[in-house]
């Protein structure tokens, strides 16, 4: 491997920017280096940028005045970097100290590796009956929890991964284009033992902004705005939902394509319309 780019989208999230980028940047190798895109014009945002802008694994800083979303940023990300690996990480997320190092030893001892991540999910959420069925050892003493997709936050991807894919197609999200990715014939998931990613918006995060109702409601995440959650207790759910959710996932990929999926589309909205509450 001759070198990692690392992506980080900065938005109106300034208390956590002021944590999660220093930490990136420092915690980055001589191999690896950290393009930033800043989407909108919040000052305190842009001002915790601006503090490391001169940190020499900062490569490149992008500015949209217009919040482009996540797939502009990333696609600009796959075009113009040259690593070997790419990678972005959240900028509400915190790496574990081993994470560029393992994953990308791991990429280089299994060629057949896509897409594989760090885990954002306490102990309390993992469940060993479900993470015991999808648990595979591979050659060089390294083990994934296998799934199609990973969160688009603290993972490593092949460069060669991303020319055979292509970009992330309009209306396409992340979890989406890993499908493919899978489809292809790469193997996808989190590195285990897991390697940790802090996700601060989990409420139970030391390093959260939602320490209240209140404070939820001031600043919801926009999956909890889709979602309908409004309260610390329905965020926190929603979390260990979607550690279940992401445990119990099928390694079949024929559920995520034709009237299979259909099928659950349909269970999801059934259910949306019973509860009241969006499908997780």
């Amino acid at each position: 491997m001759t070198g990692i780019d690392i992506l980080m989208i900065t938005y109106n999230r300034p208390e956590y920017v002021r944590l999660s980028l220093p930490r990136l940047l420092d915690g980055c190798p001589p191999y690896a280096r950290v393009w930033v895109w800043h989407n909108g014009t919040d000052r305190a945002t842009l001002d915790a940028v601006e503090a490391v802008r001169d940190h020499p694994r900062l490569h490149r800083f992008r500015h949209s005045p217009v919040n482009v979303g996540l797939r502009e940023p990333t696609n600009w990300l796959w075009r113009e970097s040259t690593g070997d690996l790419v990678s972005k990480v959240d900028d509400d997320c915190l790496q574990d100290p081993e994470w560029l190092p393992t994953l990308s030893r791991a990429h280089r001892d299994v060629p057949e590796f896509g897409v594989i991540g760090t885990w954002r999910f306490p102990d309390e959420d993992v469940d060993p009956a479900l993470t015991a069925r999808k648990l595979v050892a591979f050659p060089g003493g390294h083990a994934l929890l296998r799934n199609h997709w990973v969160q688009g936050s603290g993972y490593l991807a092949k460069r060669s991964v991303v020319e055979q894919a292509g970009p992330i197609a309009d209306g396409e999200s992340f979890t989406s284009w890993c499908l493919r990715t899978a489809r292809l014939g790469w193997v996808n998931g989190w590195y285990h033992p897991f390697l940790r990613e802090d996700h601060m918006d989990d409420p139970r995060s030391p390093n959260t902004i939602y320490r209240t109702d209140e404070d939820l409601m001031a600043r919801r995440p926009l999956s909890a705005r889709n979602t309908g959650v409004r309260t610390i207790a329905e965020w926190t759910e929603h979390m260990r939902h979607s550690a279940r959710l992401v445990q119990a996932a099928s390694l079949d990929l024929r559920e995520y394509e034709g009237w299979r999926l259909r099928r659950r589309t349909i269970t999801r909205r059934i259910r949306w319309a019973l509860t009241g509450r969006a499908p997780w």
